[in-house]
């Protein structure tokens, strides 16, 4: 396995500039996730990586290798796509033999690396039947089986979940975290599916029209978002912002007004912030409570009520262009129009400047160094 480095890379399709000069650093072994949405480019840029695109500027490296000017073949990586690609006349031992065979590798190291990837995957049961006699999540295993065989440096999904069921989806998301585990490979993956981003990456790249607006950990682009982009997108539902004004700001704190809230003093960073500036105050769903009538820092009439079983989303409107919504216990019940009364704690709270750029948040937990599989990928 080895490390992929991006620098400067840049596409554009005629006049349309589609990636926008990216640079980033993949280390080996990580699991790193682009998410972003539709058409932010991530899927153009994991096909710059695999070599199906062209790059218009800028260089990619796989393991300190420049690789622009290599064929997909000689990049030594493997890719899973969204439809499963499976020839439906084989077998499947012989799909995943079938780059193999290509390669005209010894019948010895095929036996060997089929046996391997379907012990790996719970394929042995499988080999001998077709892909018409298999479910979408065993189809999926046999492409991921397809890829390990190869032994490349670094794997490549495109939304290799996103033709399957619920069920189907957390599984074969479960397959796939042991299957970096047990490899400690280098992977990168592409996804809309926010769960899928967290619940695997060990760092997430959020793009938006062909930028990254952040490069970090699961929890740090959750807890310290670096702008307003970035605190919406990670999330859901997504976080509650309000417009306010800043009254005083300082290093330790800011003070800022909302017609909603009143005077909030917030422990953020406050430099560079300017009195009677605009500011936009965000609070995650997650982190308002409920309280008894007349006792919450504001009130709303219910507009929506969704009940996911453990847990419900209840949106109240503070004013006919504002609305606010909060996560609460699934045991709770609402009628459309009833008063909610609710409160939050100042250091819940995120603050974005008029450009929409993050203050740095004083009270949050440090988590800009965590890892969920460091022990494996050290």
């Amino acid at each position: 396995m080895a490390n992929l480095e991006l620098a400067g890379v840049r596409k554009s399709f005629g006049q349309v500039d589609i990636i926008k000069g990216v640079d980033l650093k993949i280390e080996h072994g990580e699991f790193v996730v682009f998410v972003g949405p539709s058409g932010c480019g991530k899927s153009t840029l994991l096909r710059l990586i695999a070599g199906l695109e062209e790059v218009t500027g800028g260089s990619i490296s796989i393991g300190g290798r420049v690789v622009n000017d290599l064929s997909p073949k000689d990049r030594k990586i493997a890719m899973v796509f969204q439809s499963y690609a499976l020839f439906p006349h084989m077998t499947v031992r012989d799909n995943v033999s079938f780059g193999l065979r290509i390669a005209r590798a010894s019948a010895r190291e095929i036996d060997e690396k089929v046996a391997m990837a379907a012990r790996v995957l719970k394929l042995e049961p499988l080999l001998d039947r077709k892909p018409s006699q298999l479910s979408g999540g065993q189809r999926q295993r046999v492409a991921i089986g397809r890829a390990i065989v190869g032994n490349p440096d670094v794997f490549l999904f495109d939304e290799p979940l996103s033709n399957l069921d619920a069920a189907l989806r957390v599984n074969t998301r479960a397959e796939i975290a042991k299957l970096h585990r047990d490899l400690g490979a280098t992977m990168v993956y592409v996804t809309h599916d926010q769960v899928e981003a967290m619940t695997l990456a060990d760092r997430i790249v959020v793009l938006d029209a062909g930028t990254v607006r952040q490069f970090g950990s699961p929890l740090e682009l959750y807890h310290r978002p670096k702008n307003q982009f970035v605190a919406g997108f990670i999330g859901s539902p997504k976080m509650n912002f309000v417009k306010a004004t800043a009254e005083s700001a300082g290093a330790d704190a800011v003070a800022i007004g909302s017609p909603f809230f009143g005077t909030l003093n917030l422990p953020v960073n406050g430099k560079g912030l300017g009195s009677g500036e605009t500011v936009t105050l965000g609070i995650r769903p997650e982190d308002v409570r409920l309280t008894p009538e007349g006792l919450g820092r504001a009130s709303g009439a219910v507009t929506l009520v969704e009940r996911l079983g453990h847990e419900t989303f209840v949106e109240v409107e503070l004013s006919p262009e504002q609305s606010f919504t909060a996560l609460v216990k699934g045991t709770e019940l609402f009628d459309i129009g009833q008063t909610l009364w609710f409160d939050f704690a100042a250091e819940d709270c995120h603050l974005f400047n008029a450009a929409g750029e993050a203050c740095e948040r004083l009270a949050a937990a440090t988590v800009s160094s965590y890892r969920k599989r460091s022990a494996a990928t050290a």
